[in-house]
């Protein structure tokens, strides 16, 4: 079904992002891999090639509105345009609460969870109006949906914010044929575990979801018809540490 499909993943080096890349590519789709680190993403897409799955790269760093406009303008000089986007380049930091968080902190996750949704989400949707459709897929979190007292303010704002957008997104765009889904997971075993203040234990993250069961939530969103709108997706963990307690 989405044989010809051209799909933009950011965070596409590792973690969901990663999976969401092979998931799509293993499904037909061109996945175009966005990520700051180009060299994580050239052994990851060398890996889906040999799996027989088409996959370009465009190195970015999607807190950069100007580089978000001018990758969007290539792939759509390539392809003509992009008809699934996936936003799932996130971040946390380390010092994250109000007792320990400087400025800079706050300005790291909020620059990367929720402009760089913003940024490229803008970049795709003149092309999508053009061809009268298109999917945006977006990466929140079980802390969009709730309170957590160990992701701090940034992440939770910003989170809680991606919910809003896409909201209003399929609000404002459904009339153009476009779609968007925001998926909120619980804890998820990904680098991004390793910027806790006391990172979880490994028999912890052995319980929690891995990267590729998102990935084939996201499939699943992708595969649906047109006319479906998937708009919200909360998915966590049968052992959800938010309802029996943390260590950390």
């Amino acid at each position: 079904m989405l044989k010809d499909k051209i799909a933009w993943i950011t965070g596409a080096g590792s973690g969901i992002g990663l999976a969401a890349a092979q998931a799509l590519a293993a499904a037909g789709a061109t996945a175009v891999m966005s990520g700051r680190r180009a060299e994580i993403l050239t052994s990851a897409a060398r890996k889906i090639r040999e799996a027989g799955g088409k996959v370009e790269i465009e190195a970015l760093d999607v807190s950069d509105a100007q580089a978000v406009l001018d990758a969007a303008e290539r792939i759509v000089r390539r392809h003509g345009t992009i008809d699934i986007l996936v936003n799932s380049a996130g971040t946390n930091s380390t010092r994250r609460f109000w007792s320990d968080a400087g400025i800079d902190d706050w300005n790291k996750v909020i620059r990367v969870n929720l402009d760089g949704i913003y940024y490229c989400t803008k970049a795709v949707l003149p092309h999508m109006r053009k061809h009268k459709g298109g999917l945006v897929i977006n990466i929140s979190s079980w802390a969009g949906k709730y309170l957590s007292g160990i992701v701090g303010p940034a992440y939770t704002a910003s989170k809680h914010a991606v919910v809003a957008l896409t909201a209003e997104l399929n609000m404002e765009e459904c009339g153009h044929g476009i779609r968007a889904c925001v998926i909120c997971p619980a804890e998820v075993d990904t680098p991004i575990m390793d910027t806790r203040p006391q990172p979880p234990s490994a028999q912890a993250r052995a319980k929690m979801l891995r990267p590729e069961d998102l990935g084939r939530t996201i499939l699943w969103v992708a595969e649906q018809p047109a006319h479906v709108c998937v708009n919200e997706i909360t998915i966590s963990p049968t052992w959800n540490r938010f309802y029996l307690g943390t260590d950390d």
